[in-house]
C-alpha cells in the first residue's frame, strides 16, 4: 500500500516533488537542527489520489492518526486535552512556491472547552478567544465556503463597539463575544454548528487543502506562471507556535538579501502581538528587523544566524517565516525567495562573488522573461511632479493607469489600470494580473500585494498608509487631494513614490547599456547584466539573428550583439511610396509594362540590401524574397468598386482605378493567407523574384567593391514542394551568374509548409540551408489563421485547458515542434550538416528557445529588441535549463 504521510525528521530538501516545497524545507531545517515545531507531511501523491477519486486514499487518515501520536509524545500534549490542548496548522506546499494561493488553517483543536483550558494553562485569556475566532473564521472560509467578509464585518463591528483601532487592542470579553458571532455567522451558512470534534476538525482541514489545488485562484495563478496544474499540493501539519501571546511575542517574514534590489543584509518585517497570516495579509502595518533587535535582540540575534545558515544550505536567496512566542524563535517556513529581475541578476553575481555558485549555475538563476522586464523604460523622476505620497517600494517598475479599486474592474478594463486597495488577498489575483500596477495603504515587502507582484514582474508600491481607500465609494483621499475611479496616477515601485497624473518615462538603463551608451563599471546591475551575458555568449551553441527589414535595425540588433540577420522581409520594402511601382507590376499587360515596372523596383530594392549589408558587415543575411498575399499591394476591393461606381454615376472615366478594379476582382482571395503568396507569386508573375536575386547580388557586389565582406543568403518562402524550390533556384543561379563580382550566395528555403517538413528529405537536396517559419507552421498545423482567432476563442481554450499558453507565443512542441523535429532530421540525413534556424518569434520566447536548441537548430531569430533575451536562453539551454525550471 502507497505511504502518504512523512514526519518532518524523514525528509529533505530534495524531495519537492513528493513533500511539496513547504514540506521538503522543513524537513531540512529539522534535519539542521533549527527550532522547527514538530509534524508531519501528507505527500501530493495522496492530493493527486484524492483529487482523481473525490475521497481520501484509504488508509490516509489511519497513517495521520499514527504520525500525531509521535507529535503528541514528543511535546507532551494531547489533541483535544481539555486542561492543555495540543493545537496544530494545517498549511498547503506544493512543488512551486504559489504565495497566498492556497489555504491555510490554524488553531486546529480549539473548541468550547479547549479554550478555556488553553486560557487557564496560558494564564492569558485574551489570547486563547483571539485563537478561537481566527479558527473559527479561517475553517468556515476554507471548508464551508462562508464568505470571508461577513466575518470582517462582526469583526468591524467589534473594534468599533469597544473603540479599539486595531484587532490587537480587543480585549478578551470583546474576543468572546465575537466567537459567539462568528459561530452564528458559521450556522447561518452552513446549517450546523461549528464542529466541536478536534479529529474532524483536522480531517475536513486537511480535504478542504487538497480541494483548494482547484481553487480558482490558484488555477489562474498556476496559468500565469505556467505551473502544471497536475501536481497537487502537499499538507503540512505542524503544532502551533503563538506571536499573539502579547507584547513579547509576534510574527515575521525575512529574507537574506534585499529581494527588490538584491542588496545584501537581512530585509523584512515584524509584528508584535500577531500570528503570521496577520503579516502576510497585510491588515497592519509592520516595523523592520532593526526594531525587532531593540524588543527583543536574543531572539533577532538567532533569527541572523539561521539565516545566514539557510542561505549558505540552499546557495540563495532565502525567504523565511518565523514566529517569536514568548521570547522564544521558531521557524516556520523558508524557502528560495521569489525576487525582482534586477534582483535575480544582481542575486546571482554576488552568489559567483562569494563562491557559492559557478557561472553556469548563475545563468540557471535568471531568465529571459526578467531580462526582458529590465528593458522596460522607467520613470523620468526629473519630470515628475511632487509625490502624493509615498509607500513601500515593494516591487519595481513605472506603472501608468487608471485607477480601478477592486479586481473585477481591473480584469475587465480594455486600458491600462492600476489597481488600488487598502490590502490584497488571493481572491483579487485576477485583477493583479490585469493591472499594470498595484498600489495598497497597508501591508510591507512581504505582504501579499508585493509577494504576487513581485512574482508576476508587476510595479507595486504598498504601506502607503496616508492613503485612505474607500472602495465602495470609488475614492482615494491623500494629504486633503480626493482622487475618483478612473483618474489617472503613476506609482514608482523603486522609490515608493506615487503620482497624480501621468509621468513621462525614460529608456531602461540596461538597453542603454546594449547601446553602449552606459558603462557597467560602479552599477550592480549592469555589472551583472554584463557578466551573465558574457558567459551565456561562451557557451551558447545556437546563434542568435535578428529580423530586421532596415538599416537601422540591423545596426540596433548588431549593437544587442545579433551575429546576423536571419530574416530580412523584402515585402516591408515594397509599401508606401514604392506601392505604385507594384500596382504598376500587377498591371502590366504585355512584357514591356512588366519589364519597365521592374526594372523601376531594382534600384531600390538593391540600395535597401546594401545598407543592410553594410550595417551587418562580416555577418550573415537572410533575405526573403517576397512574400505577402497579393491583396497587401491593392486597394481594398469594396473601396475600388465604390470608387468607380463614384465615376460612372457622375458620366467619369474611372482610368486607372477600373484597371485596378478588374485586377483586385480577378485575383481575389477568399482566404488569401493561403493563396497566391510565396513562392507560388514568384512561379505566376514573371521576373519578380529575379529581380530581387539580382538586386542582392549586385548590392553585394558593390559592397565587396568598397572593401567590405558581405553574406548574403536567399531564402525561398512558402515552399510545400521540391519541385518549386528547384524551379526558382534555377532561375536565381542564372541571374547570379549573371552579375560581375558577386560573391558565391546560398539559396534556401523557409519551412513554414507541413508538407515541406514531412518532405524535408527531398526539399533538402536543393536547399542550402532551412528556416523555419514557425508562425505560418503554427497557423498551417492547427488549422486555423491568428488574425482571426486569437480574440475569438484563445482565451477559451486557455482556460478549458486545451491551451497551456497561445502556440503562437510558445512552439507547441507536440504538433509543430515534432515537424520541426521531423524536417531538422529529415533534412539532414539528406544533407548532412545542413543549417537550420528559426525565424518565427518563437525565436525570442525563452521556453521555445530550449526546445530550439534541444533539436539540434544552428541559429535563431527574433525581433532586435528581443535579441538580448534570447542570446540568455541560448546560454541557459546550453547549461542545462530544462522546459519546466523554477519559476522565481
Amino acid at each position: 500500500m502507497s505511504r502518504y504521510v512523512y514526519d518532518f525528521f524523514e525528509g529533505n530538501k530534495d524531495l519537492k516533488d513528493l513533500l511539496g516545497g513547504k514540506g521538503a524545507n522543513l524537513a531540512e531545517m529539522t534535519r539542521m537542527g533549527l527550532p522547527v515545531p514538530p509534524g508531519f507531511t501528507i505527500t501530493t501523491g495522496a492530493c493527486r489520489e484524492f483529487l482523481r477519486t473525490g475521497v481520501m486514499p484509504a488508509g490516509l487518515f489511519d497513517e495521520v492518526e499514527e504520525h500525531l501520536r509521535l507529535v503528541q509524545a514528543r511535546l507532551g500534549k494531547q489533541l483535544g486535552d481539555p486542561a492543555d490542548p495540543l493545537l496544530l496548522s494545517v498549511r498547503s506546499g506544493g512543488r512551486f512556491s504559489m504565495p497566498g494561493m492556497m489555504e491555510t488553517i490554524l488553531d486546529i483543536g480549539l473548541n468550547d472547552a479547549t479554550v478555556l483550558g488553553l486560557a487557564r494553562h496560558s494564564g492569558d485569556e485574551r489570547f486563547a478567544w483571539d485563537s478561537y475566532r481566527r479558527l473559527i473564521q479561517m475553517f468556515g472560509r476554507t471548508v464551508f465556503g462562508v464568505p470571508g467578509e461577513e466575518f470582517e464585518a462582526e469583526l468591524t463591528a467589534a473594534r468599533a463597539a469597544a473603540g479599539a483601532a486595531t484587532d490587537a487592542d480587543l480585549g478578551a470579553p470583546a474576543l468572546r463575544d465575537l466567537v459567539g458571532a462568528y459561530k452564528k455567522v458559521f450556522a447561518a451558512h452552513t446549517g450546523r454548528d461549528f464542529p466541536q470534534s478536534p479529529h474532524e476538525q483536522l480531517f475536513s482541514a486537511i480535504s478542504a487543502v487538497f480541494g483548494s489545488w482547484n481553487a480558482e485562484r490558484a488555477v489562474l495563478y498556476r496559468r500565469q506562471e505556467r505551473i502544471p496544474q497536475d501536481l497537487g499540493t502537499a499538507v503540512n501539519v505542524m503544532a502551533m507556535v503563538f506571536g499573539n501571546r502579547g507584547p513579547n511575542s509576534g510574527s515575521g517574514v525575512a529574507f537574506t538579501r534585499d529581494p527588490a534590489t538584491g542588496r545584501r543584509g537581512a530585509y523584512g518585517d515584524y509584528l508584535p502581538n500577531a500570528q503570521g497570516e496577520d503579516v502576510v495579509a497585510g491588515i497592519r502595518n509592520t516595523i523592520g528587523l532593526a526594531e525587532l533587535a531593540e524588543i527583543n535582540p536574543k531572539s533577532h540575534a538567532r533569527l541572523l544566524s539561521i539565516m545566514q545558515k539557510l542561505e549558505h544550505r540552499y546557495r540563495d536567496l532565502c525567504d523565511i517565516e518565523f514566529t517569536i512566542e514568548d521570547g522564544t524563535l521558531w521557524m516556520l517556513q523558508t524557502r528560495v525567495g521569489k525576487r525582482t529581475p534586477a534582483a535575480a541578476f544582481v542575486i546571482a553575481a554576488q552568489l559567483v562573488e562569494e563562491g557559492l555558485i559557478t557561472l553556469d549555475e548563475a545563468l540557471l538563476r535568471v531568465t529571459g522573461e526578467q531580462l526582458a522586464k529590465l528593458m522596460f523604460p522607467s520613470f523620468d523622476t526629473a519630470a515628475a511632479p511632487p509625490p502624493l505620497t509615498t509607500g513601500v517600494a515593494a516591487s519595481p517598475g513605472a506603472a501608468v493607469g487608471a485607477i480601478v479599486f477592486d479586481s473585477a474592474t481591473a480584469a475587465a478594463a480594455t486600458g491600462p489600470v492600476i489597481l488600488v486597495r487598502r490590502e490584497t488577498n488571493p481572491d483579487d489575483l485576477p485583477g493583479m494580473i490585469a493591472a499594470q500596477g498595484i498600489l495598497t495603504g497597508r501591508g510591507g515587502k512581504t505582504s501579499h500585494a508585493a509577494v504576487v507582484a513581485r512574482g508576476m514582474g508587476r510595479t507595486c508600491v504598498c504601506g502607503a498608509d496616508e492613503l485612505e481607500v474607500d472602495a465602495e465609494n470609488g475614492s482615494l483621499t491623500v494629504a486633503g487631494r480626493v482622487l475618483h475611479a478612473g483618474d489617472v496616477i503613476s506609482i514608482d515601485g523603486t522609490s515608493g513614490r506615487v503620482y497624480a497624473g501621468p509621468v513621462p518615462v525614460h529608456p531602461s538603463p540596461v538597453v542603454r547599456y546594449f547601446e553602449g551608451e552606459l558603462s557597467p563599471l560602479g552599477d550592480p546591475l549592469l555589472a551583472a547584466v554584463q557578466r551573465l551575458m558574457t558567459h551565456a555568449g561562451h557557451v551558447a551553441r545556437l546563434g542568435v539573428h535578428a529580423n530586421a527589414d532596415t538599416g537601422a535595425d540591423a545596426r540596433r540588433a548588431h549593437r544587442f550583439g545579433a551575429t546576423g540577420i536571419g530574416l530580412c522581409r523584402t515585402e516591408h520594402m515594397f509599401l508606401g511610396n514604392r506601392r505604385e511601382l507594384v500596382e504598376r507590376l500587377i498591371l502590366a499587360t504585355g512584357t514591356g509594362d512588366r519589364e519597365a515596372a521592374l526594372a523601376a523596383l531594382l534600384p531600390l530594392q538593391r540600395d535597401d540590401f546594401v545598407e543592410l549589408l553594410a550595417a551587418m558587415d562580416g555577418r550573415p543575411v537572410t533575405i526573403r524574397l517576397i512574400d505577402p498575399p497579393l491583396h497587401e499591394f491593392l486597394p481594398p476591393l469594396d473601396e475600388l468598386t465604390a470608387r468607380v461606381a463614384r465615376a460612372e454615376a457622375l458620366g467619369e472615366d474611372p482610368g486607372s482605378d477600373g484597371r485596378l478594379l478588374a485586377a483586385v476582382r480577378r485575383m481575389h482571395e477568399q482566404n488569401p493567407m493561403l493563396g497566391l503568396r510565396g513562392v507560388r507569386l514568384g512561379l505566376v508573375v514573371p521576373g519578380l523574384f529575379a529581380m530581387q536575386v539580382r538586386a542582392v547580388a549586385e548590392a553585394a557586389a558593390e559592397r565587396l567593391a568598397a572593401g567590405g565582406d558581405p553574406r548574403p543568403e536567399i531564402m525561398v518562402p512558402l515552399v510545400g514542394a521540391v519541385q518549386e524550390l528547384e524551379i526558382v533556384r534555377a532561375e536565381a543561379v542564372r541571374v547570379l551568374s549573371d552579375v560581375p563580382g558577386a560573391p558565391p550566395i546560398p539559396i534556401g528555403t523557409m519551412i513554414e509548409v507541413p508538407r515541406a517538413a514531412l518532405t524535408a528529405h527531398q526539399i533538402a537536396m536543393s536547399a542550402d540551408f532551412f528556416s523555419f517559419g514557425t508562425n505560418d507552421l503554427t497557423q498551417m498545423t492547427w488549422g486555423f489563421s491568428r488574425d482571426d482567432v486569437e480574440g475569438a476563442f484563445f482565451g477559451r481554450y486557455l482556460d478549458l485547458g486545451v491551451f497551456g499558453a497561445s502556440p503562437f507565443e510558445t512552439l507547441d512542441r507536440l504538433g509543430v515542434g515534432e515537424l520541426v523535429r521531423t524536417a531538422v532530421e529529415r533534412g539532414r540525413a539528406a544533407r548532412p550538416g545542413l543549417p537550420t534556424g528559426v525565424c518565427g518569434e518563437h525565436g525570442g520566447d525563452p521556453a521555445s528557445i530550449r526546445f530550439f536548441h534541444d533539436a539540434g537548430l544552428t541559429y535563431v531569430s527574433c525581433s532586435p529588441f528581443r535579441v538580448p533575451v534570447a542570446r540568455l536562453e541560448a546560454g541557459r539551454a546550453a547549461v542545462g535549463a530544462g522546459p519546466a525550471s523554477d519559476s522565481r
